[in-house]
């Protein structure tokens, strides 16, 4: 769906993996973006040449200046501090990034009246460990990490600045993304980590016994669910997921036989803590939005793989 007028989007992240892939879409689609990205964790190779790049973390008070000057209609919020681990190891910093970051954003956004918000939020951590396989979204919201934590708290002060200032938001939690561009050096990202080792005849190690088992969705079918949400209905929350569960030791085994490495499959001790089994419903997001997730996980490691093949060249 594409709103009947072109809209300038300012894209958080814009520089990183989901991010970029939802900019460059947005500007298909003839939209105006511009991009905000400290580039921490994000890559200006990303950088669509055709946005507005400012080199600006979203904490920063300079980021009023992007609001005054480009007149922004839509807030589309992919920036975050998105590693699990490192959340649990420096809460502070998770806080400090994922809740005063964004609320920075939410404050200049009612000053310059934006028309709406567009949430990245997590189906992987929000509802901590499941009681139903997959869960919809009035699943009890138990998250077991500050990072899971603190993308609840926002979804709580969007639901506040819609009720108290009347902006629009849209939230999509989720599922574990994958795909070309994903960062292979931090500690998330499993396709992306064991895809480059792979290819770089590195020996990848499965954390525990590898039956832990996520949802995994191809970053090309995140950025329909963006696209979409940009005539979604109002202050709604949709799982952005396939609803079908993969483990380690599948993973490993396909991006084995993709990249004909033919490693052996190792295993290390188990991370403590870790969830076992997470996979979420797009029943909603399906009905409201018409979204479906389209790439099969088999063809979204063909294209990620790839992807990691070119980069070595």
């Amino acid at each position: 769906m594409k709103p009947e007028v072109d809209v300038k989007i300012l894209v958080t992240g814009g520089a990183g993996f989901i991010g970029s892939h939802i900019a460059d879409a947005f500007i298909s689609q003839g939209h105006d973006v511009v991009i905000v990205d400290n580039l921490e964790t994000g890559n200006f190779e990303n950088v669509n040449k055709k946005a507005a790049f400012y080199l600006l973390d979203i904490r920063s008070k300079e980021m009023e200046k992007v609001f005054q000057m480009e007149q922004i209609d839509v807030v589309c919020h992919q920036a975050a501090q998105m590693d699990v681990r490192r959340s649990v190891r420096d809460p502070l910093f998770d806080a400090d990034v994922n809740v005063k970051g964004t609320l920075n954003l939410l404050q200049n956004a009612v000053k310059y009246n934006v028309k709406r918000v567009l949430f990245a939020s997590t189906g992987g951590a929000i509802y901590g460990e499941q009681d139903t396989f997959p869960c919809d979204e009035t699943h009890p919201t138990r998250p077991v990490s500050p990072y899971g934590i603190t993308k609840l708290s926002v979804e709580k002060y969007l639901f506040f600045y819609a009720d108290t200032y009347g902006l629009p938001y849209t939230v999509f939690r989720y599922a574990n993304v994958y795909g070309p561009r994903q960062n292979p050096h931090g500690e998330a990202g499993v396709v992306a980590i064991f895809s480059e080792k792979l290819l770089n005849g590195e020996q990848p190690v499965i954390n525990g016994d590898g039956r832990q088992t996520r949802d995994y969705v191809f970053v090309g079918d995140v950025v329909r669910a963006n696209l979409a949400g940009l005539n979604a209905p109002e202050n709604e929350t949709f799982n952005i997921g396939t609803g079908i569960e993969t483990d380690v030791n599948r993973i490993f085994d396909l991006i084995n036989a993709e990249t004909g490495a033919g490693a052996k499959e190792e295993h290390g001790p188990a991370k403590p803590g870790e969830q076992q089994r997470s996979v979420i419903s797009a029943q909603k997001a399906r009905s409201v939005l018409r979204w479906n997730p389209t790439v099969s996980f088999e063809h979204g490691i063909k294209q990620t793989v790839a992807f990691f093949k070119q980069k070595k060249q």
